[in-house]
C-alpha cells in the first residue's frame, strides 16, 4: 500500500467543482456528441485555441475547443494536451473540416482523451457559457450543502451527548463512517456504517500520522502539513519533522481522511466515504473544531479562573480586581470581522483558538452583517492576521483601561475595514501624551460642545479625520453614502465654527477627539 499523504494546507483549487463531461452532453441545445473518451471525465476550465501547440497555455482540467486551423500533427497535438492535463477536446465541425479527421479519433483512442464534436450552428461561446452555468449550479448545491451541514452540526454539539451526536451528523452529511480515533489507532466512538477491515486499519495508522503523541511511531520527527508520511531508509539519518494537521489515503474502495483535534488529548477524527463529494472538507473542518472544543478536558485551573472571575464581576468586583484571576500584566482587546460574510459562534470561537485565547465574545450589531467578534489576550501576545477576517487590534492596556482599549480595538477595525487591510492596530498617542490628560479632556470638552449630542457627528468627524480626509473611506468605515459623509462634516464646520479644511484645525480637532 503506498504511504498516506498529508493534505497540504492550502490546496490549489478551481474556482468551482469540476462538472462531469456527461452533464455539458446533456445539453440538448448545443447539440454536442461523443466521440471517444469517457464521459464521466471532470471539467475544470474552458479554454479556445487554435495554437499548434497548446501546451504552455494550459493548466489542466480545460475543455480545449479548436476548429483545427492548425492540425497537421494529430498525434503530437492530443499527446500535447494529455501530458499538460487536458480534460477533453472539442472539435468544431466547419469551415475548416467537414468531419472530425479520423487520425484525431485515433490519437484521442490511443490517450484515453475524451473528444466531443461541436456542430456548426453551436459557438464556442455557447460551450463556454453552458460550463460556467453548470459550474454555478455545482457551487450553489455546495454551498447549501456545507450551509446544511453547519446548522446540522451546530444542533447536534448542543445535544446532552453531543460527541456522538456530531460524530452522527458528520457521518450522515458525508454518507459514510466517521469515527473519534485514540492515540494508538483504536475506535473510542464512531457513527455511520463502517467499512472493510482494511480501511479501518488505514485510518488507524492515519491516526498515528497525524497525532503528535504518537508520531514518533510512523514518523521520524515532526514536519509541516503537506508532507508525505515515510520511514527513513535504515540507516539514513532522522531529520526533525513535525505531525502534519490532516492526511488522507485510500483503501478498501474508500477515501480517507484523519484530522488531528486541538488538545491535549491525542485524539483524532476519522472519516471513510465511498466517494468524495463537493464541500465534503469543509464540512469535516466544521466537525473538526466541534469535536476539539468538546473532547477538550472541561473545568481546568485556566476554565476555573474564569468561571471564578466572573463570578466575581456579576458580585460587583471591578475589572482590576478580577482580571489578576485571569492572567497578570496587561491586556489586548482584538476586534474581528469576516471578509464578505456575517461571523458564527463556531467561527469566532475557532478564531479565538488560532489566537490562543478562549476568552471570546461576539456582539451581533444591529444586524447579522453588523456582528462583531471581540476577543481578549494577554499584553505580550503578538497578534498576526487571520486568513478570511480582518481585525482591529488594541495597544496593550491595565485591566483599568479596557474601555479604553476596547473602544481603541473598534476604531482600529473601522480603518482597517475602510483600508482594506487584514490588520490595523491601535495608532500610539505621540506628542498627546505631553499633554495632562485632564488638561486635555477640558479643552477637547469645550471646543467639541457643539456637536457633543450628536454621536453621529462626533463619530463622523473621528473616522473622518483618521482616514485623512477621504469621503469614499470614511463612507465606507460608518456604512453611509458618501454624500451623508459629505452633509456631516459641512454641519461639524458649521456648528464649530471653523474651516474643516485648514490643516491646523484638522489637527486640533484629532487632537481633541482623543479625549471624548
Amino acid at each position: 500500500m503506498p504511504d498516506p499523504i498529508a493534505l497540504p494546507s492550502n490546496p490549489p483549487a478551481p474556482p468551482a467543482p469540476p462538472i462531469p463531461l456527461s452533464a455539458l452532453l446533456a445539453r440538448e441545445d448545443l447539440g454536442l456528441r461523443l466521440i471517444t473518451g469517457p464521459a464521466d471525465t471532470g471539467i475544470q476550465w474552458v479554454h479556445p485555441s487554435e495554437m499548434a501547440d497548446p501546451y504552455p497555455y494550459l493548466l489542466g482540467g480545460e475543455l480545449l475547443l479548436t476548429a483545427g486551423v492548425l492540425l497537421a500533427d494529430p498525434e503530437r497535438y492530443v499527446s500535447r494536451v494529455a501530458e499538460a492535463g487536458g480534460a477533453a477536446i472539442g472539435f468544431g465541425v466547419a469551415p475548416v473540416h467537414d468531419t472530425v479527421p479520423e487520425a484525431l479519433v485515433r490519437a484521442c483512442e490511443r490517450h484515453g482523451l475524451p473528444l466531443v464534436e461541436v456542430p456548426p450552428q453551436t459557438p464556442f461561446t455557447a460551450v463556454a457559457r453552458a460550463v460556467w452555468r453548470l459550474m454555478a449550479q455545482v457551487r450553489l448545491r455546495e454551498v447549501r450543502r456545507v450551509s446544511e451541514a453547519q446548522q446540522g452540526l451546530a444542533a447536534a454539539a448542543a445535544r446532552p451527548d453531543p460527541v456522538p451526536a456530531v460524530l452522527q451528523q458528520l457521518a450522515t452529511r458525508l454518507g459514510g463512517w466517521a469515527v473519534l480515533l485514540s492515540p494508538d489507532g483504536s475506535a473510542a466512538q464512531s457513527a455511520g456504517r463502517a467499512p472493510s477491515r482494511e480501511a479501518r486499519e488505514a485510518l488507524g495508522r492515519l491516526a498515528r500520522v497525524v497525532n503528535p503523541a504518537a508520531a514518533d511511531d510512523e514518523l521520524p520527527g515532526r514536519g509541516e502539513p503537506g508532507d508525505v508520511a515515510e520511514r527513513p531508509a535504515p540507516g539514513a539519518a532522522t531529520p526533525l519533522r513535525r505531525a502534519p494537521s490532516s492526511a488522507t489515503d485510500a483503501a478498501g474502495g474508500h477515501h480517507l481522511a484523519a484530522y488531528a483535534l486541538g488538545g491535549t488529548q491525542g485524539l483524532a477524527l476519522g472519516i471513510a466515504t465511498g466517494a468524495r463529494e463537493p464541500g465534503g472538507h469543509t464540512v469535516a473542518g466544521m466537525a473538526v473544531v466541534l469535536l476539539s472544543l468538546l473532547t477538550a478536558p472541561h473545568q481546568g485551573a485556566d476554565a476555573a479562573s474564569r468561571s471564578a472571575a466572573l463570578v466575581r464581576l456579576l458580585l460587583g468586583a471591578a475589572p482590576a480586581e478580577v482580571a489578576p484571576a485571569l492572567a497578570p500584566g496587561r491586556w489586548i482587546v482584538v476586534h474581528a470581522s469576516r471578509q464578505g460574510l456575517p461571523p458564527d459562534r463556531i467561527g469566532a470561537s475557532a478564531l479565538g483558538a488560532a489566537l490562543g485565547s478562549a476568552l471570546v465574545d461576539m456582539d451581533s450589531g444591529a444586524d447579522a452583517t453588523g456582528a462583531t467578534v471581540r476577543i481578549l489576550l494577554p499584553g505580550e501576545r503578538r497578534i498576526e492576521p487571520q486568513p478570511g477576517w480582518t481585525l482591529g487590534v488594541s495597544a496593550p492596556a491595565e485591566p483599568g483601561e479596557l474601555s479604553a482599549a476596547d473602544t481603541a480595538a473598534a476604531r482600529a477595525l473601522r480603518r482597517a475595514e475602510a483600508t482594506r487591510e487584514p490588520l490595523a492596530r491601535q495608532r500610539d498617542a505621540g506628542l498627546a501624551e505631553l499633554v495632562a490628560p485632564t488638561e486635555a479632556a477640558v479643552h477637547a470638552r469645550t471646543l467639541l460642545a457643539p456637536i457633543a449630542d450628536s454621536p453621529a457627528l462626533t463619530e463622523t468627524l473621528r473616522v473622518w479625520l483618521s482616514l485623512h480626509g477621504s469621503w469614499d473611506r470614511t463612507a465606507v468605515a460608518l456604512g453611509v453614502h458618501r454624500n451623508t459623509v459629505r452633509q456631516r462634516i459641512a454641519r461639524c464646520g458649521s456648528l464649530l465654527g471653523v474651516d474643516v479644511d485648514d490643516a491646523d484645525v484638522r489637527m486640533e480637532l484629532w487632537f481633541a477627539l482623543r479625549y471624548v
